[in-house]
């Protein structure tokens, strides 16, 4: 194949960047796996890539992840790829040149085409988004910066997430609004079940409902936009927890129909630790207090969230390259390995004695994250066992109705680690 037929190639399946960036990496195996990538590949849909070693080795290559450690927690932060590494640090290094004249003004100039990247990506207006370090910090603006008054009251689940829960226990200490309770029965693929655990607690006194996309504790996936719907029809606003789905797999944020948004973007996009971001939709901006004063607080400026003070514009800008690295794989592509990865492990130990699955197997209700339990048997004892015998880091969850432990690949997972944790597993329910 000539230059040019591989270049039509590279552009027609979304690895177009991944050319460009080849003198960042480890051009002698990424090139071997173009290589194969372009005879093989060139019209395979990404549920048909999804199990194919081969094509994903090239991505795999770009991470550093330990050898002697099958990190099975991505749920919690995501390690990021070598280029993604690299740009941090080359800014870092720069930074400490002159902070005051590379941080402020060089690396600053940045954060506008950053915003603007990032909103392309997420569906939304460059004016609707403001760069943040995680998805606690984007939430608790919102939900501190709402204009709540004593009485008023907030939807929520028990399955949320504890920073969001404690800073509404906290509005509800402070301001005397009420907190109405949903407890979710987990996993489920029923939509009329979960939709109405939420709308069944609408009164005339509901203002804000939270919905947390992507449960963390079991990577149950949440129907948001009808439920939004349902409360835009009765003038409620909608907070959307996006920390699990952002560059999880495929949404614009315009399609869950919410007011607010917040994710981190040390997860599944895989930018460096400390990123994230704030969606407000523009006509509510000026009513959003912000969580840092400014000077004029009732502006309809989006910027008005960012007033942090000195911070990392190193670890910021570093962000661009994962964007990059998302667009090299495609998200399509993504979010068909990250089900199929859940499933292939899932489906070898789903029907072991006593095993309980605690996460939705149907397309839609989950992706990446799964969770496991044992009947009789404490989620500790599974998670001490996998990194004792076999040095797998996942996590025991006990949180409110879900006991088990949570399993988390990531794009640069093999199926190799997969059978490994599967040996564990049936080790373990084999101890009796």
């Amino acid at each position: 194949m000539d230059f040019q037929s591989r270049r039509g190639f590279l552009q027609k399946s979304g690895l177009a960047s991944l050319f460009f960036l080849l003198p960042a990496l480890n051009s002698q195996a990424w090139n071997r796996k173009l290589n194969e990538s372009s005879e093989h590949f060139a019209d395979h849909d990404p549920e048909s890539l999804a199990g194919n070693e081969d094509f994903w080795y090239t991505v795999q290559q770009a991470y550093t992840t330990s050898p002697g450690l099958i990190n099975l927690n991505n749920g919690g932060v995501s390690p990021a790829p070598k280029i993604v590494q690299d740009a941090m640090k080359r800014y870092y290094d720069l930074s400490n040149e002159a902070p005051s004249y590379y941080m402020w003004r060089v690396l600053d100039m940045g954060r506008e085409p950053l915003r603007e990247r990032l909103a392309e990506m997420a569906g939304v207006s460059p004016e609707e988004l403001a760069l943040n370090r995680n998805a606690s910090e984007a939430l608790e603006t919102i939900i501190f910066g709402l204009p709540l008054k004593a009485g008023d009251e907030v939807v929520l689940a028990k399955q949320d997430y504890p920073n969001m829960i404690n800073a509404w226990k906290q509005r509800e200490i402070r301001d005397g609004i009420k907190l109405v309770w949903v407890n979710l029965d987990l996993p489920s693929t029923d939509d009329e079940y979960l939709i109405q655990s939420y709308t069944d607690k609408f009164s005339a006194r509901t203002k804000v409902v939270h919905i947390t996309h992507i449960i963390n504790w079991n990577g149950q996936i949440l129907p948001v936009r009808p439920i939004a719907d349902a409360a835009h029809e009765q003038g409620i606003e909608v907070l959307v927890d996006g920390a699990h789905s952002f560059a999880h797999f495929e949404y614009s944020i315009p399609e869950l129909g919410c007011d607010y948004f917040g994710t981190s973007l040390h997860k599944w996009l895989c930018a460096s630790i400390g990123t994230g971001f704030m969606y407000v939709k523009k006509d509510k901006i000026k009513s959003l207090y912000p969580l840092f004063g400014c000077d004029d607080p009732y502006k309809d400026d989006i910027r008005k969230f960012e007033v942090l003070g000195t911070r990392p514009f190193f670890i910021e800008q570093a962000t661009a390259k994962a964007i990059d690295f998302y667009n090299m794989i495609g998200g399509a592509r993504k979010e068909a390995r990250l089900f199929y990865l859940k499933q292939y492990w899932i489906d070898q130990v789903k029907h072991l004695e006593g095993v309980k699955i605690n996460t939705p197997l149907k397309k839609g209700y989950s992706c990446a994250i799964g969770n496991i339990g044992f009947e009789g048997k404490k989620p500790e004892d599974l998670d001490a066992f996998l990194m004792d015998k076999y040095k797998i880091h996942t996590v025991a969850i006990n949180w409110e109705n879900i006991h088990g432990v949570r399993i988390t690949p990531n794009v640069y997972t093999t199926l190799e680690d997969l059978d490994k944790l599967v040996s564990g597993i049936k080790a373990f329910a084999a101890k009796g």
